[in-house]
């Protein structure tokens, strides 16, 4: 009877120690399974922010996935508010800005893909904030040993762990919708750091008046980002010319070139070059 009660004793601590070791496994496999999907939805995030939108087959052969799983891991970032899901694909969401549907954007994006074929390896630049400027980043991601600094979150996000980038990103108060940052606090940072050339969108550019903008708190912030520069490259399309905006932020002597679409004025590009600022048009060499 104690043989057999012992036997009756082993066996079920042989069941329970079985069914421990089978939840010790699942848990095990639980946490591999949210580590490699936390990996995923890190990827994911990285190659939107660069590119602001991808595709579901793009994201599935980038992280190495079936579309089933990338479906899923967007899901759960989308219920998160991480992203926005589009047809096929999905996006990061952006500021105010680039949620308007914009029908510059295709000009805007030669001029960014021009004014990013200035940028040297090796040099410091400064981006401020702006639609233009944005997609300007957006060339930058790929880029080697180069020194960003910004004042603008959706530039701060895009261009955010990439090994060769170094990113400085300028404290201050946040500009609703814009996602820019200004202000006093912005302004002292600048003041401890030098930069080779700022590139800088704007919204009125004028021969009489120089360039302005429509918001008024963010002159002296632009003006920050100007005196931080050794030079100052404009990405303006050809809409920006012969206007006049509230915000006076600085004269053409501060202007060293203005990259713009080939839809600009030949009298207004040459009124330029007079006053000493090189004008490059985008699109127009590959034409020519």
């Amino acid at each position: 009877m104690r043989s057999r009660a012992t036997r009756i004793a082993q066996d079920s601590k042989r069941v329970a120690q079985n069914a421990q070791d089978r939840l010790t496994l699942r848990a095990r496999a639980t946490t591999i399974g949210c580590v490699r999907a936390a990996e995923r939805e890190d990827r994911v995030l990285s190659l939107l922010r660069a590119r602001g939108r991808a595709s579901v087959e793009d994201l599935a052969s980038e992280v190495g996935v079936t579309t089933s799983t990338i479906r899923r891991d967007l899901q759960r970032l989308s219920d998160g508010g991480r992203l926005v899901r589009t047809y096929g694909g999905a996006a990061i969401p952006g500021p105010r800005l680039a949620d308007i549907i914009d029908p510059a954007a295709p000009a805007k994006e030669r001029i960014a893909a021009r004014a990013a074929e200035l940028v040297v390896d090796g040099s410091t630049i400064v981006v401020a904030s702006g639609s233009t400027t944005l997609a300007f980043a957006r060339h930058l991601v790929d880029r080697e040993d180069l020194t960003v600094i910004t004042n603008a979150l959706d530039v701060a996000w895009t261009l955010v762990d990439r090994p060769g980038i170094d990113l400085i990103v300028l404290g201050g108060a946040i500009r609703p919708g814009m996602h820019s940052m200004l202000g006093h606090l912005t302004e002292m940072a600048s003041r401890e750091l030098r930069a080779d050339t700022l590139f800088v969108g704007i919204g009125a550019i004028s021969l009489d008046h120089g360039l302005m903008n429509d918001s008024v708190p963010e002159i002296m912030s632009d003006r920050a980002l100007r005196r931080m520069a050794r030079r100052c490259v404009v990405l303006a399309d050809a809409r920006k010319f012969d206007l006049v905006a509230p915000a006076y932020v600085f004269g053409l002597e501060a202007v060293d070139t203005i990259v713009t679409n080939d839809a600009a004025r030949p009298e207004t590009i040459a009124a330029l070059r007079e006053r000493g600022v090189e004008v490059i048009v985008a699109g127009l060499e590959a034409a020519s």
